[in-house]
């Protein structure tokens, strides 16, 4: 036969009962650790956080009073401190400034490529020279260089014995006086550079063949016609003062001859100024030497 084993009802309630509140101590611990936890969390968040803040927060110390420096001091420190800046500026080392230096060939020879081979070309020596032609300074009155072409015009004329210069100057002045009068020019001819431009027309025009003062005015005035006519102010000229009755055709004549010759010197004159120069000294050396001295 088997035995039976049996238990009672209280001592199995009882055994429940501990049972449960075992349990429910377990519980109450737990709960109790959680909000332990809990709690630590947020007390150590608050922490960081506050330190967090009050490490943002900067503090500002407050500056000390400047003590003012005599003046000495301060011209003295200031010296100082200019001549040790001097002092690492000498240090320092200053670096060539680049400068582009010419090469010069050692032979007058020039290199070119022709057809894909360097070959070399022999410069021809010239003829110019590289050196400014030096200036010449000449002055001259108007009243002295009409004297110069009067003087001109009596040595080339030799034939003519009665044919002084003033007689030469009086022509020019009279037509100049008479073109002034009647309005056809507001100012007068009579200057230097014109003196000039005559000069170069009766030195090719004038002959030593003439021999009577009437023809010898008659181609003086012509001379004197077309260097108003280039060199004046105004646009035109009337023919009378210059022109002689008699002698018309041998007017225009001449003067047509005048210009097929003498265009290329008359632009001449007033493009080159050696070539002025040139025709000036010529002009100032008519002068009389007697009249010259004299003046001295």
């Amino acid at each position: 036969m088997g035995t039976v084993l049996s238990i009672s009802p209280a001592t199995k309630k009882a055994s429940i009962m501990d049972a449960e509140l075992a349990a429910g101590d377990g519980h109450k611990n737990d709960k109790s650790l959680k909000r332990h936890s809990m709690f630590v969390s947020l007390s150590w968040k608050k922490l960081v956080s506050n330190s967090a803040k009050k490490s943002a927060k900067k503090v500002t110390p407050n500056p000390l009073p400047a003590r003012e420096l005599p003046s000495t001091q301060v011209a003295q420190l200031n010296s100082e401190n200019i001549r040790k800046t001097h002092k690492t500026e000498e240090k320092k080392p200053k670096a060539p400034i680049p400068v582009p230096v010419p090469t010069v060939p050692t032979q007058n020879k020039d290199a070119i490529v022709q057809n894909g081979k360097l070959c070399t070309v022999q410069k021809q020596p010239s003829n110019l020279s590289l050196v400014s032609p030096r200036r010449i300074i000449i002055q001259a009155s108007t009243g002295e260089l009409l004297r110069c072409l009067g003087d001109f015009m009596c040595r080339r004329c030799f034939k003519l014995k009665e044919l002084n210069s003033g007689e030469v100057i009086l022509w020019f002045r009279n037509i100049d006086r008479t073109l002034l009068l009647q309005g056809w020019q507001d100012q007068g001819f009579i200057t230097p550079a014109n003196v000039v431009f005559v000069y170069l027309l009766c030195e090719d025009t004038i002959e030593d063949s003439i021999g009577s003062p009437a023809e010898l005015q008659g181609t003086f005035q012509t001379c004197l016609y077309l260097a108003y006519s280039y060199m004046g102010n105004e646009i035109s000229y009337p023919l009378k003062p210059f022109m002689i009755e008699s002698n018309k055709d041998v007017f225009w004549e001449m003067s047509l001859r005048i210009i097929n010759r003498l265009s290329a010197k008359m632009l001449q004159l007033n493009s080159d100024p050696h070539f002025f120069t040139e025709v000036f000294q010529d002009l100032k050396n008519q002068r009389d030497t007697v009249e010259a001295n004299l003046d001295r």
